[in-house]
């Protein structure tokens, strides 16, 4: 790329070229209003060396995840990274490498995407899965659209509570525009009752949205909901996490139709909350109202193996306004470092590190409400996190715990208000003992100090 700058006369030839007078009539269906009609607020012009010192001296002030024991978790998670999904993820001809437009001439990437699709398959039980999508948040709208399709039904979406909340407003921003009404059924005891979902199913619903674990760290009735959707007609989709499927079943054993994940955990970094990928899988029957693209294996004129783009059901494409969506792309970095993850680990891999996740989380959950007045908010199953009703603000415990080197979690009350004192706590393989009880100590004088802080604090739990 050039570091040549534009000069006055370059602008001149360019607003000439394009019949504006000046840069300003580029803007003009701006409000004035909402213009900025200052300088920027930045420093002056610096050689490099200083540059250097300055961004760094930023980038100092951020606390990573890598930095700290982390804690966190609601859909991005800290797990370990082998180094050989850096060492291919890392080969220019991959992360170099576009789209394939011309699909057949990038055999190195359709071959990728298309041991991903396999290894995609195979881990979450379904038929068939598609070469990645943006990430799970828009991967749900695709799944619910994709629904819709199918079953020609546009009156009901039925979304469990529990269902991580940006996700949830990522579909009802999707769906605005849209007949169908988005209903989210109330999870009081922390998962989706079943007997509560009898009532809701007629034939206007189109689909039910499940996750599982959910967004407490919970675990659903898979089995029963998905039984109970299909008898009347409507389509089941189910968030999961790929990492729980080294324990738990897999969505193809309940019987689900459509089957979606954030795919950030198998071998991405937490990356400040992106890129990211979804996970888009399906039975059989619904291949062709997919969206985004499949990669499937073929013969070439001499008989080799071969990759092609087997279905482009995109507007770009042939398709036009038959297109199943409009994705534009899909996530192959993403997803080439997910299929090195999965190679790399393989089922007794992923067994192992899902065993550790689950036996540390209870570890930790057993050490953490035996802190007084600290308890486990659902009487439930969990996997790897867990929601903890405190008796304190969370906020405050947070800001005690970060200063001990930990981030201790995520306070519900920023999607849920009515949950002013509980805290979402993840565990993952990477924590060793040592860390774990190194945070059970440093929370239980944390929970001391904001109950110490309480009125000071009143409002920011709300």
């Amino acid at each position: 790329m050039s570091y040549l700058l534009n000069t006055e006369q370059d602008k001149k030839e360019m607003l000439a070229r394009i019949g504006v007078r000046s840069v300003e009539d580029l803007f003009a269906d701006i409000p004035a209003e909402v213009r900025l009609r200052r300088p920027l607020k930045i420093p002056a012009a610096m050689d490099e060396l200083e540059l250097t010192r300055l961004v760094e001296g930023l980038a100092a002030a951020n606390q990573s995840a890598g930095e700290k024991v982390c804690f966190l978790g609601g859909g991005s998670y800290d797990h370990f990274i082998p180094a050989v999904v850096d060492t291919v993820a890392g080969r220019g001809e991959f992360y170099t490498a576009y789209t394939p437009y011309q699909a057949e001439a990038s055999q190195g990437s359709l071959q990728a995407f298309f041991e991903f699709q396999t290894m995609v398959c195979q881990l979450a039980g379904m038929d068939v899965s598609n070469a990645s999508l943006y990430e799970a948040g828009s991967g749900l709208a695709e799944a619910v659209l994709m629904a819709m399709s199918v079953t020609g039904r546009d009156g009901k979406i039925l979304v469990a509570e529990t269902v991580h909340p940006e996700y949830r407003k990522t579909l009802e921003t999707c769906l605005a525009n849209l007949p169908p009404k988005v209903e989210t059924l109330p999870t009081p005891l922390g998962k989706l009752s079943v007997d509560a979902l009898a009532g809701k199913l007629d034939d206007t619903v189109c689909c039910l949205v499940v996750q599982h674990p959910n967004f407490f760290g919970s675990l659903e009735e898979v089995e029963k909901l998905t039984q109970q959707v299909q008898a009347s007609g409507a389509l089941m989709i189910l968030v999961y996490d790929p990492i729980s499927l080294g324990l738990l079943k897999n969505p193809g054993s309940y019987g689900v139709d459509i089957a979606l994940a954030e795919g950030q955990c198998l071998g991405n970094p937490m990356n400040y909350g992106g890129p990211y990928l979804g996970l888009l899988s399906c039975k059989q029957a619904f291949v062709r109202k997919m969206p985004g693209r499949l990669v499937g294996e073929t013969l070439d004129r001499n008989g080799k193996r071969c990759w092609v783009l087997t279905m482009q059901t995109r507007e770009q494409h042939i398709r036009r306004e038959k297109a199943t969506s409009n994705i534009c792309t899909n996530q192959g970095l993403m997803a080439l470092r997910a299929s090195a993850y999965m190679a790399a680990l393989g089922p007794a891999g992923l067994k192992e590190t899902a065993e550790h996740c689950y036996q540390k989380a209870h570890y930790a959950a057993d050490l953490l409400t035996r802190v007084a007045g600290v308890s486990l908010a659902f009487n439930a199953p969990f996997f790897k996190e867990f929601t903890l009703e405190l008796p304190c603000c969370p906020r405050r415990l947070l800001e005690a715990l970060l200063d001990d080197g930990f981030l201790g979690g995520l306070p519900l009350a920023r999607w849920y208000p009515a949950m002013g004192k509980r805290l979402l706590v993840t565990v993952t393989e990477k924590r060793s003992r040592g860390e774990i009880d190194g945070f059970a100590a440093a929370f239980a004088s944390a929970v001391q100090s904001a109950k110490a802080a309480a009125p000071s604090y009143s409002t920011t739990c709300k």
